[in-house]
C-alpha cells in the first residue's frame, strides 16, 4: 500500500475542516450557475467578430482535443500570448474562453488557446506535456516573444511548463518573456485529500513531481501570480505559496491580490486591454 502523503505544517489536513469545500468555488459566488453559459456566449460572439482572423481547431496532436485556436490582431503581431483554461484538469474546453483574447489582441498580440485531453483519460503530467506541445506548434506560426498565462488548473500548467528545467525546447523557452498564473493551484498535494482525486488519480509522487511550488523555476521569464480577494482562502494561499517558494529561490515573483474579484470573474481582466494583467503580458519585456 502506498504511504500516505507527507504534508508540511502548512498543508496539515487539519488546516481546513473540509478540503473539498476549500476547492468548491461555485457555492460562494452569486449567480455561479450562469457563468458557463455566459462564457460560451461571449466566446462565440468574439469568434464571429474576429472573422477570418480567428484560426480554429488547428491540430497539434492526434487526439480530437489536441488542437488550438489562434486569434490574430489586425496588423502583424508583436508576439504571442498563450492562455490555458482551467476546470480542475477535468472540465471545459477552449471554446468557452475565446473572448478573453480581446485584451492582448487589441494591444497587437496574437493569442493561442490550446485544448487538451481531460482527466481521467489523461493524467495531470500528461496534460502538461500536451500544453507544451501546443505551445511548440503555435510558436512556429507567430514570431516574437511568448507570454504564458492560465487560470486555476491552467495556472498550474503554465508554471509547471517553466519549472524543473522546463517542458519546452530551449529555442521556444528562450522566447518566453513572462508567465502569469491566475488563481493557480501550485501545490497539488492537498488535492489528494479531496473527492476530486477519484478522477485525478494523483499519487504522492505524482503530486510532488507536478507541483510548481516544489520545483525550481527556469531562468528568464518575469513571473506573477494573480488571485481574487473574494476567492476561497485556499486559492489565496496557493498563490502566496508559489510567490514565497519561488522568491526564496532567488527569483522575483510578483503577487497581485484583486480585492473585488472572485474565481469566476478575475479572468475578465484578460479581456480588458487596459488592465494591469494584460499590460504585464504584452508590455516591453526586452
Amino acid at each position: 500500500m502506498e504511504e500516505p502523503a507527507k504534508l508540511n505544517p502548512a498543508l496539515d489536513p487539519a488546516l481546513y475542516e473540509d478540503w473539498d469545500d476549500e476547492y468548491a468555488n461555485a457555492p460562494y459566488i452569486p449567480g455561479a450557475n450562469d457563468y458557463p453559459d455566459r462564457w460560451a456566449s461571449d466566446a462565440a460572439s468574439f469568434r464571429r467578430l474576429q472573422g477570418g482572423r480567428a484560426v480554429l481547431e488547428v491540430a497539434y496532436g492526434e487526439h480530437p482535443r489536441e488542437s488550438y485556436d489562434l486569434f490574430m490582431p489586425e496588423d502583424r503581431p508583436t508576439g504571442l500570448v498563450v492562455f490555458v483554461h482551467g476546470g480542475y484538469w477535468m472540465k471545459f474546453d477552449k471554446s468557452y474562453w475565446s473572448h478573453l483574447a480581446a485584451g492582448p489582441v487589441t494591444n497587437g498580440w496574437a493569442v493561442a488557446m490550446p485544448g487538451y485531453v481531460l482527466a481521467p483519460e489523461a493524467s495531470i503530467a500528461g496534460i502538461g506535456r500536451q500544453v507544451a506541445a501546443a505551445i511548440e506548434a503555435v510558436a512556429d506560426r507567430v514570431d516574437g516573444p511568448l507570454a504564458l498565462t492560465g487560470h486555476s488548473a491552467g495556472g498550474q500548467l503554465v508554471t509547471r511548463i517553466i519549472s524543473d528545467g522546463g517542458l519546452l525546447s530551449q529555442s521556444v523557452l528562450q522566447r518566453v518573456s513572462t508567465v502569469a498564473s491566475i488563481s493557480g493551484v501550485h501545490d497539488l498535494r492537498p488535492l489528494m485529500l479531496t473527492e476530486m482525486n477519484e478522477v485525478l488519480r494523483l499519487s504522492v509522487d505524482d503530486a510532488r513531481r507536478e507541483s510548481p511550488a516544489l520545483l525550481e523555476p527556469v531562468e528568464g521569464p518575469q513571473l506573477s501570480c494573480w488571485v481574487g480577494g473574494l476567492e476561497r482562502p485556499e486559492f489565496v494561499r496557493q498563490s502566496e505559496l508559489l510567490a514565497t517558494a519561488w522568491s526564496s529561490r532567488d527569483r522575483q515573483i510578483n503577487l497581485y491580490l484583486e480585492p473585488d474579484r472572485h474565481h469566476f470573474d478575475i479572468i475578465d481582466l484578460l479581456a480588458d486591454p487596459s488592465s494591469e494583467l494584460v499590460a504585464g503580458l504584452t508590455g516591453d519585456h526586452g
